[in-house]
């Protein structure tokens, strides 16, 4: 099938194969790609790491498939979809200047990985918008059995939670669950974006049972989360949390007289700061670790961190424009010759110095402008009430912890929690593509 002048140019490889069989094969690709996405989100938290990489690369491969044989479209990239093609251009130019272009080739296979998921999520919500409940359920599901064995471990020998008790930190004897995960820190980011979307499920559902499992997976999560103690973790659910019921308010806000809606919306917000402020000093636990973040170099684990972003800037200001490379491969040869003695580390601990460290201030602009794109998309859905438009506003909600959390971690990029900000961003992805084409058939294009 000739590709039409309209096309973007970047698409018109698609539709090569849409003849013939081709049309068998594409009344069950809708269905075959929802069904490995939601295994692939209701596993990851217990798939080792080669069961995640072949399930990553059949989702990229499907959507290779999907695309040969679907006649292309005339709809323009967006958004997203430009700044996304723009890092990857940046991480390409970064890997062929790189100091070890090997190993910043492993880094730069990853994140095409990554964004073959993210496609495949895309132009299945794109094309079957109900897929999204299913995706979402295959996540909650799998959340809520992780905080289950987490919350067991709250049971198990002290000996056995010794691992992650800090001995040089103020919140020394602090028992920190991490379940299927083995780190506390990636299960408070495991759980990040997913607690606004169990929020979302919750007013979006119908049904007992469907309702019954975001509840479950939100009060589970919630537990889990706070009994991770970790203190990146809470910054992110801070963050996404808190924007998510600014954006719901603020979304129900429309429906009330115009007295109420100037006054509601700063009471609730003063009621829930009050809430959190009471518990910070009442729950002692609570009260340490919180303190601990305001300690300094006092803490052991604030000390290390600081340690290493020095270092990470000092990576940054030798390679500006381009960086080093993705990747940890590449992190792993390079950051010893400006670490500091004694201070080794797998990343820098920031996203944002570490988009930097990778592919340098341009690499970073493009990620901070993927962030704003996301902000935009999801405000353009909030007074809207389209198929994906509250499931586009959770969306955000999970970017925006996921942006908190980042500042001080790099969790992010471990599949079990990136894997749920690219199912994020499609949703974003396609709420936008919903509403352009609910404009197209208003105006009869």
């Amino acid at each position: 099938m000739t590709p039409s002048p309209t096309t973007p140019w970047l698409l018109r490889w698609q539709g090569r194969l849409a003849a013939g069989q081709a049309s068998r094969l594409r009344r069950h690709l809708p269905l075959l790609a929802g069904a490995i996405l939601t295994t692939l989100l209701l596993l990851m938290p217990v798939l080792s790491r080669g069961g995640l990489g072949l399930m990553i690369s059949a989702c990229g491969l499907l959507w290779l498939v999907w695309g040969l044989a679907t006649a292309p479209s005339r709809r323009h990239l967006g958004a997203l979809n430009g700044w996304l093609l723009a890092y990857l251009a940046l991480a390409v130019l970064a890997t062929g200047c790189s100091p070890v272009p090997a190993a910043a080739a492993k880094g730069l296979l990853k994140l095409l990985s990554y964004l073959g998921v993210y496609a495949l999520m895309r132009r299945l919500l794109e094309q079957a918008p109900q897929w999204w409940n299913r995706l979402l359920a295959g996540l909650l599901l799998g959340q809520l059995a992780t905080c289950v064995v987490g919350l067991r471990q709250l049971y198990a020998p002290t000996e056995d939670l010794a691992l992650w008790a800090d001995p040089n930190s103020v919140a020394e004897g602090t028992r920190r669950i991490y379940s299927t995960l083995g780190n506390p820190n990636l299960l408070a980011g495991y759980l990040v974006p997913l607690l606004p979307l169990a929020v979302v499920a919750l007013l979006r559902w119908q049904g007992l049972w469907p309702k019954l499992l975001a509840l479950s997976s939100l009060a589970c999560g919630l537990a889990a989360a706070l009994f991770t103690y970790s203190r990146g973790g809470w910054i992110g659910l801070f963050f996404g949390l808190g924007s998510l019921g600014l954006l719901l308010l603020l979304r129900q806000s429309r429906h009330l007289s115009p007295l109420l809606r100037r006054f509601v919306p700063p009471l609730v917000i003063a009621a829930v700061l009050v809430a959190l402020v009471l518990a910070a000093v009442k729950v002692e636990p609570l009260r340490i670790r919180l303190l601990s973040m305001v300690a300094g170099r006092e803490d052991s684990s604030n000390n290390f961190r600081i340690n290493v972003w020095l270092s990470a800037l000092e990576m940054v200001q030798a390679r500006p424009w381009l960086g080093i490379g993705p990747g940890n491969s590449i992190f792993n040869l390079i950051y010893p010759l400006y670490q500091q003695p004694g201070y080794t580390a797998l990343s820098a601990y920031s996203v944002p110095l570490e988009l930097a460290v990778e592919t340098g201030i341009p690499g970073l602009l493009a990620g901070l402008g993927l962030f704003i794109t996301s902000l935009r998309l999801g405000m353009a859905q909030l007074q809207r009430d389209l198929l994906l438009s509250l499931p586009a506003v959770g969306a955000m909600a999970a970017v925006i912890g996921l942006a908190g959390h980042g500042l001080v971690d790099t969790i992010f990029f471990r599949p079990e929690v990136q894997l749920s900000g690219w199912f994020a961003l499609a949703t974003l992805g396609a709420a936008e593509a919903t509403k352009r084409t609910d404009q197209e058939r208003a105006s009869g294009g």
